[in-house]
């Protein structure tokens, strides 16, 4: 992809920071938008030396939704034909299927697609001023980036039933209370508290580790049985027992030490994780 023209990408410090920049449209989502999010979460998760993305914008707002004043929906021709992925969901599902945690820091408007991007998220930091809202009902659309998939993941049937059907706007305090986001923060301090729970994963944690049980998570807490999950759980346990993270791992517990997991992302998930050929 060319120079990222709707997004910024930076690293410092081993966390990827990726930024929707159309403050003067209040980072109204875009096609190109969309699949520039896409591209840099594919560089952040191949990239050994991100442990950790924050995804947020630029300016007083995290994204007002879809902004068709820029371009038109890149629509096929044949709706019935595979292969097209709506603009929210090339971002949601590339989150999604990340090995590494990513942290949503959301401030003023997070509507529509702004609202739905953060859903796989590992965590999400809200400012005061934050606003939510999924307000497909209200606009005679449908419910886009999966989100009902994920949502009542998060706060439960009832309460995403509520949101989605009436489509009403709501505050940080609602979405606290909820589940949705995991703490509020005062706007100028957003971005540093999620600054510093990154620098504490990557401190504390085995990347390897932290990509596999995200992972376990997404796609097995949702099965008929617990049998699959603990057949997995097994042979990882077994392959642990002489892994070069686990051995640091007590031997830094045992010294009173900080870590320092030599695993890597790129070369040493285990093969037989049933979701590597998804």
């Amino acid at each position: 992809m060319d120079a990222y023209r709707e997004i910024t990408y930076a690293v410092a410090d081993r966390i990827a920071t990726i930024s929707l920049n159309r403050p003067e449209e209040r980072n109204g989502y875009t096609v190109r938008m969309s699949d520039e999010l896409a591209h840099a979460f594919d560089r952040a998760d191949r990239d050994d030396d991100v442990r950790v993305v924050i995804l947020t914008g630029t300016g007083e707002h995290f994204c007002a939704g879809l902004d068709l004043s820029v371009s038109e929906l890149d629509t096929p021709d044949d709706p019935d034909a595979g292969g097209w992925a709506e603009p929210a969901g090339r971002c949601a599902m590339r989150i999604f299927a990340m090995n590494k945690p990513v942290i949503a820091a959301i401030r003023g408007a997070a509507v529509g697609a702004g609202a739905t991007i953060v859903l796989p998220a590992d965590y999400r930091l809200a400012a005061t001023d934050a606003r939510f809202g999924y307000v497909f009902s209200r606009r005679g659309i449908y419910a886009e980036g999966a989100s009902a998939w994920f949502l009542p993941r998060l706060v439960g049937m009832g309460t995403a039933l509520d949101w989605m059907i009436s489509g009403r706007a709501f505050d940080a305090a609602e979405a606290l209370s909820a589940g949705l986001v995991h703490s509020v923060h005062e706007p100028e301090n957003l971005l540093d508290k999620a600054q510093q729970l990154a620098r504490t994963i990557i401190a504390t944690t085995a990347p390897v580790s932290v990509a596999v049980i995200r992972q376990m998570l997404y796609r097995m807490s949702a099965l008929d049985s617990p049998y699959p999950v603990h057949r997995l759980d097994s042979r990882l346990a077994a392959d642990a027992v002489d892994s070069p993270d686990a051995q640091e791992g007590f031997a830094s517990f045992r010294q009173r030490r900080s870590p320092a997991f030599p695993g890597r992302v790129s070369t040493d998930l285990p093969d037989y994780l049933p979701w590597r050929d998804a």
